[in-house]
This record gives C-alpha cells, sequence and structure tokens, in this order.
C-alpha cells in the first residue's frame, strides 16, 4: 500500500555494499519487562535500524460479509495516528527519513520500518502511534477504498485473477481462504471506521506478535524500545478461531476466455512446515519444478518439447491449509499435451524418486540459495527472524540448516513423493472455450 518514504540513494547505496549475504548471523533473543520478545541481529556497521514485526490474523479473521476489513485497515496506518493527521503524520516520518509500510494477507498483518539511528526516539514513537493508536479518519479510510475498488475492478476484468479466485472456492469451500483478502466491491463498501477500530482492537496484541530487529541497537535498548512501541497493546488477541481445511483435490475448474495461451494449475496434497518430512518435500519439490531451469518439468515442458515458457511447481504453507502447486502455461491445442506431460513427470517422482545426482544438486543449491534469498539484506535478515519465530524453528535454525538438509535420503524423498503426489490433483484451466484439457 502507500506510506513508503524512501532514505537517501547513498544510505541505500552503502547497505547494498555493507550487507553482502551472509552464512550465518548471530542472534539475540530479547524481552522486555511487559514480556514483549523480538529477535535481534545488532549491527553497528552502518547507523540504520530496520524493524520487521507481525500479527497473526490477516484476513481470515475479516468478520463475514466484511470482507476486506484486514487489507483496507493495512493501508491506514500511515495515514493518521494519535493526535496526528495524515498531513502531518506522513510530514514528520519524511522529514525524518523513515519508510514505513504494512500489508495483509490470509494469514498475517504485518508492518516494517527502517529508519536512521539518531532518529530512532522520534520515528518510533510515530510508529507507537500507528500500531497503537490509528486514527481511521473518514477521508483516508475513503481515499483507500477507492484505491482497492479500481484493483478489484481491474482483476474482475483478468481472467487468470478470476480463475485463481474460483480455483480457491472450488479448493476451500466455505472455508476463509476461499475468500479474496481484497473482499468484494460490495463487502469493501460495507466496512465502516467503527468496523476497523473493532478489527484493530481484536487483533492487535502481544500474544499474537512477532518481531524481528537488525542494526545499530544493542539488547538493553532495544528491551526499552519494545515496551515503548508495544507495550501499551492489550496482552490477549482475540481471534476468531479457524479450523484447518484439506484442499478438496480430484476436480477440474475451467475457465472459457479467448486468451492466446491456456494457464495450467495442478494442485496437490502439501505439508506442514513442523512435518519430519517437511525437507525431503522441499528437496522433492526443487526436482520437480523449485529449480527453474533443472526442474524435471522445466525440462521436459520447455527445454525438450517447447510446450510452454516454463513449469513450475512450489509448496504452499499456509496456517489452515498446505499444498503443492504446478503451473505453466501453453497453446490452447496444447494443453493436452502438456498436461500428459505434467503428469508423467510427477509419476515419475512418485514411483521411482530422484537419482542420487539430482538429490546431491538439490542439496547444494538449496544450502548456498539460503543466504543469498534471506541474508542478504537488513530487511531480509529482519523478515526472516520474523518468519523462524512463527514456524518455531528454533534461535540456532539458520546453524541447523545444512545439516537437517543433508541428512535427508532417497527413500526419504521416495517417501514423501508417493505421499503427496499420489492423490488425484485439483486441475485449473484458464483458456479459449472449445480447447483441449477438458
Amino acid at each position: 500500500m502507500r506510506g513508503f518514504f524512501r532514505l537517501g540513494a547513498l544510505v541505500a547505496l552503502i547497505v547494498v555494499l555493507a550487507l553482502p549475504a551472509r552464512a550465518a548471523v548471530e542472534i539475540q533473543d530479547v524481552t522486555s519487562q511487559k514480556g514483549v520478545t523480538a529477535w535481534l541481529v545488532e549491527d553497528h556497521s552502518l547507523p540504520i535500524i530496520t524493524f520487521q514485526f507481525s500479527f497473526k490474523g490477516g484476513a481470515v479473521q475479516d468478520p463475514e460479509g466484511k470482507e476486506g476489513t484486514a487489507n483496507l485497515m493495512s493501508g491506514l496506518f500511515d495515514e493518521g495516528a494519535g493526535d496526528l493527521t495524515f498531513d502531518v503524520f506522513q510530514e514528520r516520518l519524511e522529514e525524518l527519513g523513515a519508510e514505513m509500510s504494512f500489508r495483509a494477507n490470509s494469514d498475517t498483518i504485518s508492518g516494517q520500518i527502517r529508519m536512521l539511528a539518531e532518529n530512532s526516539d522520534a520515528v518510533l514513537d510515530l510508529l507507537r502511534l500507528a500500531v497503537t493508536s490509528p486514527r481511521f479518519d473518514a477521508d483516508p479510510v475513503e481515499r483507500i477504498r477507492a484505491q482497492i475498488a479500481v484493483q478489484i475492478r481491474s482483476d474482475e476484468r483478468d481472467p487468470n485473477k478470476q480463475g485463481y479466485r474460483a480455483m480457491e472456492q472450488a479448493v476451500y469451500g466455505d472455508h476463509p481462504y476461499a475468500r479474496p483478502d481484497e473482499g468484494t466491491l460490495e463487502s469493501l463498501a460495507g466496512i465502516t471506521p467503527d468496523d476497523l477500530r473493532a478489527f484493530h482492537a481484536r487483533v492487535f496484541a502481544r500474544s499474537n506478535l512477532t518481531i524481528g530487529v537488525v542494526g545499530a541497537i544493542d539488547a538493553g535498548t532495544l528491551g526499552t524500545v519494545l515496551d515503548k512501541v508495544f507495550g501499551d497493546l492489550p496482552e490477549e488477541a482475540q481471534l476468531t478461531p479457524v479450523e484447518h481445511i484439506e484442499p478438496k483435490l480430484d476436480q477440474e475448474v475451467r475457465i472459457d476466455y479467448p486468451l492466446p495461451q491456456s494457464t495450467l494449475q495442478l494442485v496437490y496434497p502439501g505439508i506442514e512446515r513442523d512435518d519430519p518430512d517437511f525437507f525431503a518435500a522441499y528437496l522433492m519439490n526443487q526436482i520437480l519444478g523449485g529449480g527453474t531451469f533443472s526442474s524435471r518439468l522445466f525440462h521436459e515442458v520447455r527445454e525438450k518439447r517447447g510446450l510452454a515458457y516454463g513449469a513450475t511447481s512450489y509448496l504452499s504453507s499456509r496456517d489452515y491449509a498446505q499444498t503443492l502447486m504446478i503451473h505453466t502455461a501453453t497453446r490452447a491445442e496444447q494443453v493436452d499435451t502438456a498436461l500428459s506431460v505434467i503428469e508423467d513427470v510427477v509419476a515419475g517422482m512418485r514411483d521411482d524418486g530422484p537419482t542420487p545426482k539430482d538429490l546431491d544438486e538439490a542439496k547444494t543449491y538449496v544450502i548456498g540459495a539460503y543466504p543469498i534469498n534471506n541474508l542478504d539484506s537488513s530487511t531480509a535478515i529482519a523478515r526472516t527472524l520474523v518468519g523462524l519465530q512463527q514456524d518455531d524453528l528454533g534461535i540456532d535454525y539458520i546453524q541447523r540448516r545444512a545439516e537437517l538438509i543433508n541428512a535427508v535420503t532417497l527413500d526419504d524423498v521416495k517417501r514423501v513423493g508417493q505421499r503427496l503426489l499420489s492423490a488425484p490433483p485439483a486441475l485449473l484451466v484458464i483458456g479459449p472455450a472449445g480447447g483441449n484439457g477438458g
């Protein structure tokens, strides 16, 4: 959403040069007097502090008929807070050279703030107001509502967006995951400032808060800061219970639309993040379609037959459902061929598993890519700290990760391949009516 102000270009360049990908980081576990916890990577090489934080309870907490509440609210935290109206709040952020942003997804509402250490007291006071006392004034609410409505109308004309939405409704039924995070035009129009205040009071609390901090701040100072910024939030969130759901597979969803290409998506069962076979599944997916240019799907669909520009697979681990998805796009007259090739690749992984060479190469890649993808900047590190806490992986996970991956055997991968790829998948086809694949 809005409200993202950049630090100076020179400082940004220094950050990039000073924060190469790190193979390991030293993480401190900090707890304030009021019991607010955060993981900290202290780094005084630059005078910058980055906060990343997340509240469990995103769009799945939207009240029925008020879908889009979490998303709308996430666009309003920098639109005035406490006794500061929108223009004053924004001016102060800009004067202090701070970056503040919020976003919502189905499971969480998260925020980030980056600041110069010398301005941290003033910037963190703005963050305190944004988190604890957002105003939700009528004019900003209407402005952000209008922006979201424009996007909803655009999505309504996008066949791929409508196809993915129809697929989620088919796979998740009446579960909150079947609802669009941004809501509908009707539900969005019905959300009032009082609805936003009620949602905020219910969801923003210390019990469902996770924080990662990176930069020029020590543990003692951070403990004081945590209470200053977050200590006045309610102790316990009042979240509506959400049930775990098994996706409804073995069905087809077809969206007829005169596109140059047809889109294919297959949905298989996934795996919980804390499952003992998670890394076996992760490596299996890397070999199947997660390695963009080295995977079996890419080789068979793109390189060998030229059916598509690419074919990928990925594991989706949400709070209340897990899936493995395969995606590609091809010409309408080639849908059946592409689908047959994908099914053959899946069957090969399910029945035979990977070769020793496949597994060794996958291990090397996923171990080496982790610091590049997760530890290459202060923002990435702070985000990683939040994710590690949310997944309850332990403060020493980064040091243990390579060992966990290297411990996976061929038999482990074969077992998890049979487990995840044996069920008939849900299939989405978006493309011209009368094309193959029906």
